[in-house]
């Protein structure tokens, strides 16, 4: 480890032991090691104060499952200080789309809290009481909060700086510029009677990127048509990166 701490992500969680899950390998793993970015998980059973160490209850105003105790995760999160400037973030089916946008902005900041939900959710009081800010990962249900915490501290360490071996390798990906990204090629020349396009090995860069570009928003139009107004409008004059 480093004497600079990075970015530092603490997961309030009742499965501690999946983190830091897949991103103890690869590039992301590497970076752990380095100390360019640290994970810590707490767990929250460890703050409820009955001998079987209870940590949910019944609905108020019944229904099926059980409901994350406010009091409980309150002291969890209270465990971290009053002054921690990191953002808290309680994934949620019914929280915010994250967007690549906002991974960028969380990336740039000192680093995140998490609280990983489980059973039918969080008691709504804690969620106001603690300022936590809903983040979802797509319109679909979960298990627990984990998997999308995973996902999340996945999308922000990639980019983190020297993380990734090229630091333009995200600079073209989807969404970045409000477009998905365009179709990628690799020898061999010619794969079961598919060529690669010709303009890939012209050696005409500015023909790339536009073909780049061109192709980029023929798929998005295609896939992702909610994208096209905010898209970045295409460039013909400028040098690819």
């Amino acid at each position: 480890m480093t004497d600079n701490p990075g970015f530092r992500a603490t997961v309030l969680t009742l499965y501690p032991e999946m983190f830091p899950g897949h991103l103890a390998h690869s590039l992301a793993g590497k970076a752990l090691e380095r100390g360019d970015w640290q994970v810590e998980p707490v767990q929250i059973r460890d703050f409820a104060t009955d001998r079987h160490r209870t940590v949910d209850d019944t609905p108020a105003g019944g229904g099926a499952g059980m409901v994350l105790k406010p009091d409980i995760l309150a002291r969890a999160i209270d465990s971290l200080g009053t002054d921690d400037p990191r953002p808290r973030l309680l994934m949620s089916p019914r929280g915010r789309p994250l967007t690549q946008a906002r991974v960028r902005a969380l990336a740039a900041g000192p680093g995140v809290v998490i609280v990983c939900g489980r059973f039918e959710g969080v008691d709504q009081r804690v969620i106001e009481a603690r300022a936590l800010e809903e983040v979802s990962i797509g319109d679909y249900i979960l298990s627990g909060g984990e998997p999308a915490a995973l996902i999340l501290l996945d999308a922000i360490v990639r980019i983190l700086p020297g993380v990734m071996g090229n630091a333009l390798s995200g600079d073209h990906e989807s969404f970045e510029a409000n477009l998905l990204e365009h179709p990628h090629y690799t020898r061999p020349q010619i794969f079961e009677g598919r060529e690669i396009p010709a303009v890939l090995t012209s050696g005409n860069h500015g023909a790339i990127a536009r073909w780049r570009h061109e192709e980029a928003v023929k798929l998005t139009r295609a896939r992702r048509p909610d994208l096209l107004p905010a898209a970045e409008p295409a460039d013909k004059d400028k040098k690819p990166r």
